[in-house]
């Protein structure tokens, strides 16, 4: 037996700060060595959390301080590079530390992961049962050669032992119920709900096993539930790459969500072909979104990657959940084998035309380990050798080509996706009497020149985007002489900018209504919430968001251009517009805490009564706050928006 304490460090590198940053691999592994632990005596595990571009030298230090037996790398596309460097570092400090990766790119790309760091064995596959055997071996002095599901380098040859896959995921503790993820939950949290994938798409990591899924047990999920909803969870990300393939299963933990956790935001992964009413109108009952892999509207492109697409099956699925007025985006691909920029621009057109939230556009990666992979020099594709493995060109798609399809699919990240254009895109491209993708085009040369440098929408801020959008369709508008129009499309722009402000907002808390009655808001000074968003508009924007989606020459053309003011806020539950006579709109955007409302009123020449009918109204659906909460108030809280 091993003499000492035995101490195992798992390191995780994430790509950057945001809620999907959960080391779920370490924890996995932990919560297993943990429940294992009679089998091989006194063996401690940590977990370290960094980020990418973090300085490698702490990330040395810190493993050094903990006298290490085992390190071990969960190594991802993102983060392969920094993890040989930490690799090599560690092998220079801690000479007899026994090495170890795992993760997609040990798994996919073993031997060139083993040539390029000094690991002294990879983790192929899942590595739970793999990992305490390895240990179990450690601490008892036997060859660790041989292990099912590593990959082992013996006279500069890899040497691959499988291990098959676990076929009952319930031996595997959770590492949620375990409290080793606490510490994450609030700001959100990642939540595997399978593993496999019964789809073999070839350029994707998830069609390398044998098309299995195998799923947790409904009542640990529930369980997981409960727990994630009791520590506040914010945010919960899905991890199911084909949420609905069992549809059962889907419905009825849908069903559960929205009875234990209708106010945590949910992201889920679907396949549009299991998609039933039913799904969409469970969707739709919750705070959630969707993404759906459409990757390429050809049927011919998507045939040669092992995927079907029937153009007219996917716009009728797509259908059920904007008829039930769920939240849902695309994922698209460039770069396919047999795909093109003409065929890119009808696929971007056709998805556009079904009104997603937003649009995720990526080049492809031609992943190691994967079909396409094997087959990509046969099909005359040219990628980089090393993450993120990104298409440079091919025979029908030119490097050329794929620099105009990176524009384009970074002008929609700005302008339809960040610039929250799903509203009003469709139609003020009609008024422009353009396609969608020939908009975005004009957006992209039109910004490209603007910039005198290429873009991403990570470079701006939102207020940005916005002030963008408005200049750019000042610009295209004018120079196609369509200016008649432009004051309804700058409206439908102006509106859901705020609107997006407000869906976002933290509602104020709000005084009990027996309470507010009782005071005399004019003697006191109160302040305009700052979840409240204040815009004008050229034409009563009530009139125009009763219209739908806009027809701008309809609207041009019945509608007065009488101008309105408006506060856009959030309250029980939902975001309101609120349209303000004048003086009242001048009003509340002069509560500034400073001064009394009465006297501000009188300013602006209205009745005290008015006015205090006006502040009792503003204070109740939370536009105005108290400076000062006076004594004894009662306040209750708003629902909140997501």
């Amino acid at each position: 037996m091993y003499a000492d304490a035995m101490h195992i460090n798992l390191i995780t590198i994430h790509a950057m700060p945001s809620a999907q940053a959960v080391p779920l691999a370490a924890a996995f592994l932990k919560a297993y060595l943990d429940q294992q632990s009679t089998k091989f005596g006194a063996v401690t595990v940590s977990s370290d959390e960094f980020f990418c571009g973090d300085p490698l030298e702490r990330m040395v230090l810190s493993s050094i301080n903990q006298k290490p037996d085992i390190v071990g790398l969960p190594v991802y596309l993102w983060n392969r590079k920094e993890c040989c460097e930490l690799a090599r570092q560690l092998r220079s400090q801690i000479p007899g530390v026994l090495l170890l990766a795992g993760g997609p790119e040990a798994t996919a790309d073993p031997g060139r992961l083993m040539a390029e760091a000094p690991f002294d064995l990879l983790a192929v596959g899942e590595g739970e049962l793999t990992l305490v055997e390895l240990v179990e071996r450690y601490v008892t002095g036997q060859t660790l050669c041989g292990i099912p599901g590593t990959a082992w380098l013996s006279d500069g040859t890899v040497q691959l032992f499988p291990r098959p896959q676990i076929e009952d995921l319930s031996i595997l503790p959770s590492p949620y119920l375990t409290g080793l993820l606490d510490s994450h939950i609030e700001n959100g949290m990642v939540w595997q709900l399978s593993r496999g994938c019964p789809f073999a798409c070839e350029f994707c990591y998830d069609g390398m096993g044998d098309r299995k899924v195998r799923r947790y047990p409904l009542h640990r999920l529930e369980q997981e539930l409960d727990y994630l909803v009791a520590r506040g969870a914010s945010q919960i990300f899905a991890l199911d790459s084909t949420f609905n393939s069992n549809k059962k299963q889907a419905k009825s933990l849908l069903r559960l969500i929205r009875e234990k956790a209708a106010d945590v935001h949910f992201h889920f992964e679907v396949r549009y072909e299991l998609l039933d009413r039913e799904q969409a109108e469970l969707f739709a009952a919750l705070t959630c979104s969707i993404q759906i892999g459409l990757q390429s509207a050809d049927s011919v492109v998507s045939a040669g990657v092992g995927r079907q697409f029937d153009p007219d099956d996917f716009r009728k699925k797509v259908m059920l959940l904007n008829d039930a007025g769920a939240t849902f985006g695309f994922d698209l691909i460039y770069g396919l084998p047999g795909d093109s920029l003409a065929k890119f621009r009808t696929g971007l057109d056709f998805a556009l035309g079904l009104y997603p939230n937003h649009l995720d556009i990526f080049p492809l990666s031609v992943l190691p380990g994967t079909v396409l992979a094997s087959k990509s020099t046969g099909l005359g594709m040219k990628h980089l050798a090393d993450p993120p493995y990104t298409l440079l060109e091919s025979t029908v798609f030119p490097l050329s080509d794929m620099q105009q399809a990176r524009r384009l699919g970074a002008a929609c990240d700005i302008f339809y996706s960040r610039g929250k254009a799903v509203a009003w895109f469709n139609g003020v491209a009609r008024g422009l009497k353009m396609s969608p993708v020939e908009l975005l085009e004009n957006f992209g040369n039109w910004l490209y020149l603007e910039l005198r440098r290429d873009f991403n929408e990570s470079e701006f801020e939102d207020e940005e985007i916005w002030q963008l959008q408005r200049k750019f369709l000042t610009a295209l508008f004018t120079e196609r002489k369509l200016q008649k129009l432009l004051p309804v499309a700058l409206d439908c722009v102006d509106y859901h900018y705020g609107y997006g402000i407000a869906l976002m907002a933290v509602p104020p808390q709000i005084p009990e209504e027996d309470v507010l009655a009782g005071l005399d808001l004019l003697e006191m000074n109160l302040e305009k919430a700052t979840s409240v968003t204040m815009l004008r508009f050229n034409y009563e924007i009530l009139d125009v968001l009763e219209c739908g989606e806009p027809d701008l020459a309809w609207i041009a053309g019945n509608l007065k251009m009488c101008g309105s003011f408006a506060a856009i806020y959030p309250a029980r539950g939902e975001v309101c517009t609120e349209s303000l006579y004048k003086p009242y709109y001048h009003l509340l955007q002069k509560l500034d805490g400073k001064q009394k409302a009465g006297k501000l009123a009188v300013g602006l020449g209205i009745d005290p009564e008015d006015a205090d009918e006006f502040l009792q109204f503003a204070v109740s659906e939370g536009m105005a706050l108290f400076s000062d909460c006076p004594c004894g108030l009662t306040v209750v809280e708003n629902s909140d928006v997501r």
